[in-house]
């Protein structure tokens, strides 16, 4: 447990080394997130911080033994509740400073990517959390409402190392339950962040692109899956110098081709066939109708193998496959929500009826997940050594074994598919025989017609 009387012996071994290394107290130093008396906000801070890694919620540790030894439940909310507090300004320094590192470790030309997408933030059992709304939950199969918030999220890759950049909750201004605090001070950075959980997605977005970018945070392309890909927004990501790829929906937007205007079926059916790729059906040049010029790649629905989905790009020079790699690399935002809810208890860990403690407790977490990031960079990539190690290993790879193993089945159905049938049965009987031989944690990563043929 963390000591009272140390600041050092505070964390334990394998987060302390990290803690110096990437100057997590100075960035909160930088945020201006301090006190002047009591304990210090870099104690209360590595308190929380280590909750997760010690099992055991804020109640189990004030019934513990080592209870006398940390300060009482009013401290801590105190310090969470501070409106104060500039927390986004620590995250994005911190997030820059550790992206710098990540960056030096890639080749130049490799893609380094921005993603965009929103989450639920569940508080189904509140009822005077400031700014509750009534959401809906587009991702969830349910299509479900919820009492919460949306968890707009913006964060880095480069293929291998994900990292959160910025968020906002949003509330709602038609379905809130619960209004603004009339106690806090509207010159405050927690009244400021109360104001935009009322814009929209598509009114936030471009803000936090900007911060990211003036913070000095490398990217070309910004990500986005089919909610977010509307063209207003698009040509405001453009205007900001970055390439916009995304997931399009069959909505009521219209392409110009050859001077007409055609929605995305007709797009479909005017794109240009393609052969010898497996999955990619057509593409096709346009332009959207606010003037922004793309390339649109058709694939095929793997759920639903007569439906296509289409993927758009602004940067009209990549090839088909190089568009569909990178749009890949959203799924990293995907594994991230999956991980802060499940594993470092966002959401579930502090139940505080302050907006700013929402605000506190999600950066934190989000710090974690930054922290533990890093930690596992540097036990994949060689490169993290230094010195010759820099030099002559290899760069991490983007494409992890389950995508490569699946990616090789593929290529051997292919292959039996232009053989005779001699060569089929015999080449068919050697990989069931190989696919049986494997572990259980192996076979479910294999595609189903494998495993059942």
């Amino acid at each position: 447990m963390i000591a009272k009387n140390s600041l050092n012996n505070q964390l334990p071994n394998e987060i302390k080394s990290t803690f110096k290394e990437l100057n997590v107290l100075k960035h909160l130093r930088i945020a201006g997130i301090t006190k002047s008396f009591g304990f210090s906000c870099a104690y209360i801070f590595q308190l929380i911080f280590c909750m997760i890694f010690e099992n055991k919620n804020w109640f189990r540790m004030l019934e513990s033994k080592k209870a006398t030894d940390i300060p009482a439940k009013d401290t801590v909310y105190r310090f969470l509740n501070q409106s104060t507090f500039n927390w986004r300004r620590f995250l994005l320094s911190l997030v820059a400073s550790v992206i710098g590192k990540v960056s030096k470790l890639t080749r130049h030309d490799r893609p380094k990517v921005l993603i965009l997408d929103d989450s639920s933030y569940d508080r189904n059992r509140s009822k005077h959390v400031e700014l509750l709304a009534r959401c809906f939950d587009h991702a969830s199969q349910k299509m479900r409402f919820y009492k919460g918030f949306r968890m707009l999220t913006l964060g880095w890759s480069d293929g291998a190392t994900f990292l959160p950049v910025d968020f906002s909750l949003l509330s709602s201004k038609k379905s809130q339950i619960n209004g603004i605090s009339e106690n806090i001070d509207k010159r405050s950075s927690g009244y400021k962040r109360r104001k935009e959980a009322l814009q929209t997605a598509p009114e936030q977005i471009p803000g936090m692109i900007a911060r990211a970018m003036n913070s000095g945070i490398d990217a070309s392309y910004v990500l986005m899956d089919s909610w977010f890909t509307q063209q207003p927004l698009i040509k405001e990501i453009t205007e900001q110098g970055l390439d916009v790829i995304g997931m399009v929906k069959k909505l009521k937007q219209r392409y110009f081709v050859d001077g007409k205007r055609v929605s995305l079926d007709e797009l479909y059916r005017l794109a240009k066939p393609t052969s010898g790729k497996k999955g990619i059906l057509r593409s096709i040049h346009t332009t959207q109708a606010n003037g922004v010029p793309i390339k649109v790649v058709f694939v095929r629905n793997r759920n639903k193998k007569s439906d296509w989905l289409a993927i758009l790009s602004t940067d009209c020079t990549l090839s088909d496959q190089e568009i569909i790699r990178i749009y890949g690399m959203r799924w990293d935002i995907e594994v991230f929500f999956k991980t802060t809810k499940s594993l470092l208890k966002l959401q579930k860990e502090f139940q505080s009826r302050s907006y700013d403690a929402l605000i506190s407790h999600t950066t934190i977490v989000f710090a974690r997940y930054i922290v533990l990031s890093w930690q596992n960079r540097c036990s994949v990539d060689d490169r993290t050594l230094g010195g010759m190690f820099y030099e002559l290993c290899d760069e991490i790879d983007d494409l992890d074994w389950a995508v490569a193993l699946q990616q090789l089945v593929e290529i051997l159905e292919d292959t039996l598919d232009k053989s005779n049938k001699k060569i089929q049965q015999l080449i068919k009987s050697q990989l069931q025989q190989w696919i049986a031989g494997l572990p259980n944690y192996i076979k479910v990563y294999l595609p189903v017609s494998v495993c059942e043929s």
